[in-house]
């Protein structure tokens, strides 16, 4: 069971003035996001915003046949709910748990509050959103033009990039749901990763061993996302 992690973990928080951490802290709640919950559906008015610290929430697009795919994934870069920002209080996409562990939750009137209240949080939550955005597009862009095989290893990145170490617990079938495609193309793709010496696969846990490897093998879509993002945002605090 994940335990509370400190709250400036989550980049935003951690770029968030000072004045504005002292208002928003002790308002925060902690709460456990085992791997597979889902935060809200299609059509939820949204009621809060989370913030995760080490867990990694999804946003899928679900058919009217079941099927789905990610449209772009969140974890300690960011927050779940821009929709709120927006003004339209709900959002066609569901937000599931692609990777547990915890994060801070806050009432969705209290953040509209503070984001129209500070012009710093106003153009922070902005800059992210913009950073979010990009994800999304560059996401279809590679889902329509790139093999099975580049679409792993960005998401691989993408999912590293927001956990500490080099493991991603997730089964091949669940993949395939975020990637929307085929578990037997995951199951091939992977496979040549693993014979490249690039990850090592058992029982739902996927170790990166070579990650310089793995970009190499990537598609343009991760750099650009990447660069966009530090464009954007002020540098996560293991990195300044």
């Amino acid at each position: 069971m994940s335990t509370p992690d400190f709250p400036l973990k989550n980049h935003l928080l951690a770029a968030l003035a000072p004045e504005v951490q002292q208002r928003l802290l002790p308002q925060l709640e902690w709460v456990s996001l085992p791997l597979g919950t889902v935060l809200y559906e299609s059509g939820d008015t949204l009621q809060h915003v989370y913030f995760p610290t080490d867990s990694i929430v999804s946003l899928l697009y679900v058919m009217e046949d079941g099927a789905s795919a990610e449209i772009s994934v969140v974890g300690n870069d960011g927050f779940i709910g821009i929709a709120i920002l927006m003004g339209g209080e709900s959002t066609p996409s569901r937000a599931i748990v692609q990777s547990g562990g915890g994060a801070y939750r806050l009432s969705a009137s209290r953040f509209k509050e503070e984001f129209h209240r500070d012009t710093g949080t106003l153009h922070l939550m902005l800059r992210y959103s913009q950073a979010l955005l990009t994800q999304m597009a560059q996401t279809a862009v590679c889902n329509r033009h790139h093999s099975i095989d580049q679409q792993l290893c960005r998401w691989l990145l993408l999912s590293l990039d927001r956990l500490s170490g080099n493991q991603v617990t997730m089964t091949q079938e669940l993949i395939a749901n975020m990637l929307g495609v085929r578990r037997e193309g995951v199951t091939e793709a992977a496979g040549k990763l693993q014979r490249q010496g690039v990850i090592e696969y058992s029982r739902g846990r996927l170790t990166v061993l070579n990650r310089s490897r793995l970009e190499e093998l990537c598609c343009e879509c991760y750099a650009v996302v990447r660069k966009e993002t530090r464009r954007l945002l002020p540098p996560a605090p293991s990195d300044k």
